[in-house]
C-alpha cells in the first residue's frame, strides 16, 4: 500500500508560533506549577499576536520571551485573560479541562513505534536541518518498503547542492527538490504561522487518525495534549507487552470529569479495555512526570519517539 507523509523544520512559521506558545508555557511552569496555561499564537511580517487564557502566580515578559525567539523588531500583542471561573470549577477539583478524544498508536514497523513513512520524512528533514537551518519541507511516499519519491523543499539552497545531499540521506526512485524553484524568502518573511496548526507532523503522519486537538501551549489539564501523550505510552506498552504488529488506543474525556468516559485499545484488530492506568489528569500528570518536562523541547521534531517519558 502507497503511503506519504511530510514533516516540516522548525522554522516554518507555524513550527516558530508552537515553539512560541510552549515557551511562554515553560516561563509560567517555571514560577508556578500549577498554572493553567490555554496560549495561542499567530506570526508573520513583523507581527506577533498572543491569546489566550491563564491562571497563574507567575507574570514572565511574554514580549521579551517572543523577542528572544523572533527578534526586537516584531511587534508583539499580547491579549491573555483569566481562565473562565466556569470551566475553573471542573479543573479545582481533579477534573478534565476540556472534553475530547484523545488517539495515541505505536506500530514495530520501525524501532521508533512510528509508521515508517513519518519517520523517513522526519529524519530526513532534521538532517538537512543541520546543514541548512532554515525554513523547508520534506515528503516521503513509499510502497511496502520501497521509497517511491522523495520531495524537499528548503530556503537558502541551490537545487544541485540539496539533491546531493539527499541522495547521500535517503535512496528514492524519484526525487523533486524545491519543485517550485529555489527561494529565498521564508519564515515569517513569506507567510503567517499559527501554533496547533501542524497536528498531522506532531502526531504520526496522515494514515494514522488523530483527536484533533492540539498540543502547544496547553498545560497538563487540558487532555488534549496530556491525554494524547498517555494514549501513546499506552500504546507503546500493549505493543511491547502483546508483541503487537500494530496498536491504537482511544480515551475520551468529560469537560470537569476527572476519568474518562471511555479507554479502549485496539491490538492487532482486537478491541480491549484499557486497565491498570490512572487515567485523571492528575494521575497522567505524575505518571507521566509531566512535571520535568520542558514543553519546548517537545514540539519541535514531533512529540512521539523521541524519548521522552511517554515514550
Amino acid at each position: 500500500m502507497k503511503r506519504t507523509a511530510e514533516f516540516v523544520s522548525p522554522k516554518h512559521p507555524d513550527k516558530i508560533c508552537d515553539f512560541i506558545a510552549d515557551s511562554i508555557l515553560d516561563a509560567y511552569l517555571d514560577n508556578d506549577k500549577e498554572s493553567r496555561v490555554a496560549i495561542e499564537v499567530m506570526g508573520g511580517h513583523k507581527l506577533i499576536t498572543i491569546n489566550g487564557e491563564v491562571t497563574s502566580k507567575s507574570n514572565p515578559n511574554i514580549e521579551k520571551i517572543v523577542q528572544d525567539i523572533v527578534g526586537d523588531d516584531y511587534k508583539v500583542i499580547t491579549n491573555i485573560v483569566l481562565q473562565s471561573s466556569e470551566i475553573a470549577q471542573g479543573v479545582d477539583t481533579g477534573g478534565a479541562g476540556d472534553q475530547g478524544i484523545m488517539k495515541g498508536y505505536a506500530t514495530n514497523e520501525t524501532r521508533e513505534f512510528l509508521p515508517l513513512e513519518y519517520l523517513l520524512a522526519r529524519d530526513l528533514c532534521q538532517k538537512i536541518f543541520e546543514i541548512y537551518p532554515y525554513d523547508g519541507k520534506t515528503q516521503v511516499t513509499i510502497d511496502g518498503d520501497k521509497i517511491l519519491t522523495v520531495v524537499a523543499s528548503f530556503q537558502n539552497t541551490k537545487n544541485e547542492d540539496l539533491l546531493k545531499l539527499v541522495k547521500n540521506i535517503i535512496e528514492a526512485e524519484e526525487y523533486l527538490i524545491n519543485p517550485a524553484g529555489e527561494w529565498i524568502l521564508g519564515g515569517f518573511d513569506a507567510d503567517t504561522g499559527l501554533s496547533g496548526r501542524k497536528l498531522i507532523v506532531d502526531n504520526y503522519g496522515p494514515e494514522i487518525t488523530i483527536g484533533g486537538g492540539s498540543f502547544s501551549g496547553k498545560d497538563y489539564t487540558k487532555v488534549d495534549r496530556s491525554g494524547a501523550y498517555m494514549a501513546r505510552k499506552i500504546a507503546v506498552d500493549l505493543l511491547k507487552k502483546n508483541n503487537a504488529k500494530e496498536v491504537h488506543t482511544k480515551l475520551a474525556y468529560a469537560i470537569g470529569k476527572k476519568d474518562p468516559v471511555m479507554a479502549v485499545a485496539v491490538v492487532d484488530g482486537k478491541e480491549m479495555e484499557i486497565v491498570g492506568y490512572d487515567l485523571t489528569p492528575k494521575g497522567i500528570y505524575e505518571n507521566l512526570k509531566l512535571n520535568e518536562v520542558k514543553y519546548k523541547d517537545t514540539c519541535t521534531w514531533g512529540h512521539f519517539g523521541r524519548g521522552f517519558n511517554w515514550e
